[in-house]
Formats: structure tokens, sequence, C-alpha cells
């Protein structure tokens, strides 16, 4: 192209023109996928999670998941006339697809969620069983409840990771329960919270840093681009650190950060798993927003242990538990009377 031809071609009534082109595009390409309406919405949702959702390949390698075909399958569904509570339904139940208990819909008035990684399953935990062995002088700092059994065996209750366990915490629990022979850690019903948490109380049951698991990226729209996988390193707590005998207590609730923590238990120190299966949720949750105001949130960072294994359809324990229906009437929980029994020696 010559100077001439150049000049031609910028000319004042070809800006105008490629402006409005380019305006009349992106209008159309808004009001697909953009726009406040019942398709747009849709659209976005199922965009967000087509270029950000990191799960594909092990959904589609578990049960079959064909993301492509979901769209097809809801897609239809969608129809201008729908009211809002009928476009929550239908993108509600698109997202239960993905079977991920980090993907949520929110509205002002619901949220459609994947529930069914523990309610398809026995509880194995109770409140009241658990207020027999804690008694009414347990102790308690940043939500951790524990105190000294009966026979010199420690019990530490952690329901939840949604709190920062500061050295101090940590170091005067563990200074507290040192004299002790062996030690329950019960996770039972910790849903997750901050991973920084669960990196925190597992660096009490070590003495250097170490490689906890590993976690990636996404680093482009594909289903398959990740980065390189990042090691999530794991740091001894400062002062008193626990070094004898260990019981995981787990089962089906436990989630996100709590299944974080037991793989951390799992893979750097000799603690033995104890219960039920986890629940699982090993993929980091972000949030975003579509057009008409609606939140979503969904696992955009997968994590591995360090056999680089996902475990985001849960960790099987060393050893299987169930409350029994005898020990429920006995006022007993099998669990916590499992663990004793294993830690002073009668396994």
């Amino acid at each position: 192209m010559n100077r001439k031809q150049y000049l031609h071609w910028y000319s004042p009534f070809r800006l105008l023109f490629l402006l409005f082109f380019t305006v009349m595009l992106s209008a159309c390409v808004t009001e697909e996928t953009g726009s406040d309406t019942p398709y747009g919405n849709w659209k976005t949702l199922w965009n967000i999670l087509d270029t950000h959702y990191c799960f594909f390949a092990d959904k589609q390698q578990t049960y079959g998941l064909d993301w492509d075909e979901v769209g097809s399958r809801y897609g239809s569904r969608i129809t201008p006339s729908m009211s809002s509570d009928q476009l929550f339904q239908v993108c509600g139940e698109m997202l239960r697809e993905l079977r991920d208990g980090h993907v949520n819909l929110t509205s002002p008035g619901n949220t459609a969620r994947y529930w069914d990684w523990f309610e398809n399953y026995p509880a194995n935990f109770s409140d009241s069983l658990q207020r027999i062995v804690l008694g009414k002088d347990y102790r308690l700092t940043q939500g951790l409840k524990y105190r000294i059994l009966e026979d010199n065996i420690g019990y530490l209750y952690c329901p939840s990771f949604d709190v920062s366990f500061g050295s101090g915490n940590r170091s005067a629990v563990f200074s507290y329960l040192a004299p002790c022979n062996g030690l329950i850690v019960d996770v039972r019903n910790n849903s997750g919270g901050l991973l920084t948490s669960a990196q925190a109380l597992a660096g009490c049951f070590i003495d250097s840093p170490v490689t906890g698991g590993y976690i990636c990226h996404k680093k482009g729209p594909a289903h398959d681009d990740f980065s390189s996988p990042k090691p999530i390193q794991l740091e001894p707590a400062k002062g008193v650190r626990w070094q004898k005998p260990v019981v995981v207590l787990i089962n089906r609730r436990c989630y996100s950060a709590a299944n974080a923590f037991v793989m951390f238990m799992q893979s750097c120190t000799s603690a033995v798993l104890m219960g039920n299966r986890t629940g699982g949720g090993c993929g980091m949750p972000f949030v975003s927003e579509l057009p008409n105001g609606w939140g979503v949130r969904f696992s955009a960072c997968p994590m591995y242990d360090t056999q680089m294994q996902l475990t985001e359809q849960g960790i099987e324990p060393h050893i299987h538990l169930d409350i029994s229906s005898f020990d429920w009437s006995e006022g007993r929980d099998t669990y916590i009377e499992r663990a004793r029994e294993w830690l002073n020696g009668q396994h």
C-alpha cells in the first residue's frame, strides 16, 4: 500500500465507518453475552464457567461431564419472557451439573448450591455427643476447643478455618496438651475457610519446612490452560509443636480448607486418618458477577497433593468408621472412643 492509498483508507469517512461498524459489532456481542436479558445473563454465566472453571477435565473423567452439551441443553430453555425466578432456577440447575460445592449463584433472595457431597451421606457427628466428651470446662481460643481426657489423651476440635491462628494461640494450645500421650484432632463438620489457617495448624505437626501440595492457576480461556504447579509451603509453627501420635477425625463435611488440612496431615505427617471420606473441594474459589447483579462463585485454581493427585472428590481415611446405633443410644461418640483406643495401643 502506497502513501496515497494509506491516506485514502484513513480518510475521515472511512474512520467514521469503521467506528460505526465497531460499535454495532460490540452491541451485537453485548446483546448476546453481556446484556441484562434472560439470554444475556445465562450466556454470561455459561461463558464465565467455560473460560475460568478449573475442573472440567476431572469432571469429564469422573462422570462424563460435557460442558458444551450442558450449554446446548440449558440454553434451549431460556426464553425472552421468563421471570427472574425462572431464570434463576434454570441457571442453578445448570451449575449443579458441575457437582461442586464451591459453585454458587447468588441473587438477593436465593443461593443456588450443590450440597449432595454431604447431604447424601450419614452425618457421623453430633453436638450432643461431643458435649459429653468436652464437658463444661474445656479450653477455648480462636474457635479451637480442647481438653485433656481422663486417659491422658488430648482432644482438639477445630470447627472452622475462618479465623487466623496466631503463633501465641497455637503455642498455648500445644503447651497445655504437651503432657498427653496422644492427640485427637477433630475436624468433622469443618467446611473450610482460610487456606493459610489450615497451613498454620498443620505447621504444628512438622519440624522443618515441607511442601504440602501444589496449586495451579488458570492462564487462558481453554479448559486446559493452566500454569505450572507451584508448591504450597508449610512452615513449622513457632513455639511448642506436637511430636507424638495423632489421629485426625474426618467426615463428609470436611471441605475446602479442611480438606486441604487433611491433605497436609496425610502427606507430611504420620497422622492416622479415621472416619469417612472427606467432602473434597480442592479448588480455590473466585467470584464474578452477571449483568443483572447476581453473583457467581466457582473453583478457579486446582490444588494437588504431593503426588500431584487432585483431592476434589475427597480423601479416604486409613480407618473407616461410622457412629454406631448402639453408641448413639449409649451416648458415646464412636469416632472419639475408637481414636482413644488406637492411641492407647489397643489397635
